[in-house]
This record gives C-alpha cells, sequence and structure tokens, in this order.
C-alpha cells in the first residue's frame, strides 16, 4: 500500500512539474523589457506630478517642489524592482512575450498614449453617475418615508430615548 501510494506521490510531482514547465515564469528581464515597452518609468513621473499637486494643496506650508521628489531615480528603481514579482506571479513567458509584441504594435503604443486620459474621463463620468445615483436613491428613501428631508433615519423614541406617546383611550 506505502509503494502505491509513494508512486502516486511521484507521478503528480512529475505532473506538477511538467505543468511548470509549461507555463513558464517570466525572467525578470522579460518582465523590465515589458516595464520599458510600456513606459511605466515616465508614467511614474506623471503620477508622481499629479500627486505633487495633490499633497500641495492636501499641506500647502510645503512647497510642491518638495513632494516632486517622491518618485525620483531612484525610487522609480526600487518600485519597478518590487513590482517585477508581482508580473511573474500572474503572467506566463508566454503571456509576456504576448503583451510585448502587443505594446511594441502601433494599437498597443496608441493604448499606452491614451489611457491615463481615458481612465481620467472616465473616473469624472463614474463620480458623476454615482452622485447623480446615489441622489435618486436618497430621493427614492425618502418619498418612502425611510429618510426624512435631510436624508437621515427618523428619530425613533429609542433612539431618541424618549417613551412613545401614551395612547388615548377614547
Amino acid at each position: 500500500m506505502h509503494r502505491w501510494a509513494g508512486m502516486f506521490a511521484a507521478a503528480v510531482l512529475a505532473w506538477g512539474a511538467s505543468g511548470a514547465a509549461v507555463a513558464a515564469q517570466p525572467s525578470a528581464r522579460q518582465v523590465r523589457q515589458l516595464f520599458e515597452v510600456m513606459h511605466l518609468s515616465q508614467m511614474f513621473g506623471q503620477m508622481n506630478t499629479q500627486m505633487a499637486g495633490v499633497m500641495s494643496q492636501a499641506v500647502p506650508c510645503v512647497p510642491a517642489s518638495y513632494w516632486q521628489g517622491f518618485i525620483d531615480a531612484a525610487g522609480t528603481e526600487q518600485l519597478l524592482d518590487r513590482m517585477v514579482p508581482v508580473y511573474q506571479q500572474h503572467f506566463t513567458a508566454a503571456d509576456v512575450a504576448g503583451l510585448l509584441k502587443f505594446y511594441k504594435s502601433a494599437l498597443g503604443q496608441k493604448v499606452i498614449t491614451q489611457m491615463p486620459q481615458t481612465m481620467a474621463e472616465g473616473m469624472q463620468v463614474g463620480q458623476q453617475w454615482g452622485r447623480e445615483r446615489g441622489e435618486q436613491m436618497i430621493r427614492e428613501l425618502q418619498q418612502k418615508g425611510t429618510l426624512d428631508a435631510t436624508g437621515r433615519c427618523p428619530a425613533s423614541p429609542a433612539a431618541s430615548g424618549s417613551a412613545p406617546p401614551p395612547a388615548v383611550a377614547h
């Protein structure tokens, strides 16, 4: 019986190893090529500029130039180094090869250049829709009496700490 269990375990390990060979992990070099083709370093620079503007508004006593150094050249390399294993975990070598082929194409380059603006505009559309939908749902709840005119739960006797009015006998 133990012999069969051992053979079964060996077969499972061999099958797992052959499966791993089919879905080989991309090399760090291959992932770095993808980052280069995707212009991630430049994207980090753009993100840093946007973040510096936000932070200078949030903390007005600190100049935006201070925050501009948040993702400097060394920081970019550190961040890219940390991102390599993430890509290696989620993509096979074949996946990264396909992504490289796509992002090197004219359409892939267009996606890279247009995606930041597309996403920003999409977020604005989503925020506007969310506000409108939320207001609509609040109005519906107010009409049903679930919420009061201020959009809050109506005070209940238990919530206000007072006892209900006594019943009047007729």
